[in-house]
């Protein structure tokens, strides 16, 4: 069981370099499972007695070699986020403390030029800590918080500047 956010670094990256596909995205997502399940490496990844809390979107790791990142957020009070992907990549997220309902989408009307795909409702779940689930490339999911959340994820690369399309629920 990974102790730290280095160890959890080096088993994702020995996974992802073995088998960069699904296989290794398991691997990693079982490593995150084990990590999430140690209260002590939770706590270490968010300064809860910062003033105003935790930052809410903190790298931990940045891979050199493969391009993985690990992020800690904290999201403080209710919220709901809009349906979305990650592009070209994929990520695992972990849900470290509090509870996310988790919606999975289903295309039902492509983009075109000027408007953005129209999804639906296909699968629908309540993430509690310890939950760890890798949205594939192009699997269109949106997440509800009605508190305080702490969530680790892995994604396939860095994502700040990486152009997603659009979603619609209906």
């Amino acid at each position: 069981m990974p102790q730290t956010i280095e160890a959890l670094a080096r088993v994702c990256h020995d996974a992802l370099s073995t088998n960069p596909g699904l296989e290794g995205q398991e691997q990693a997502r079982q490593a995150l499972m084990a990590a999430l399940a140690n209260p002590k490496f939770v706590d270490a990844q968010f300064d809860e007695t910062a003033e105003g809390g935790p930052a809410k979107r903190q790298t931990l790791y940045e891979d050199a070699d493969l391009g993985f990142r690990i992020v800690a957020h904290a999201d403080q009070g209710a919220n709901d986020g809009n349906p979305h992907d990650h592009g070209p990549t994929w990520a695992i997220y972990g849900q470290a403390k509090g509870q996310t309902r988790m919606t999975e989408w289903r295309i039902i009307e492509a983009a075109t030029q000027d408007s953005p795909a129209v999804v639906e409702p296909a699968k629908n779940y309540l993430m509690t800590p310890g939950d760890v689930v890798i949205y594939g490339e192009g699997v269109v999911h949106s997440p509800i918080r009605e508190s305080d959340t702490r969530l680790i994820r892995i994604e396939g690369r860095n994502l700040d500047d990486v152009k997603r399309p659009k979603y619609q629920a209906r």
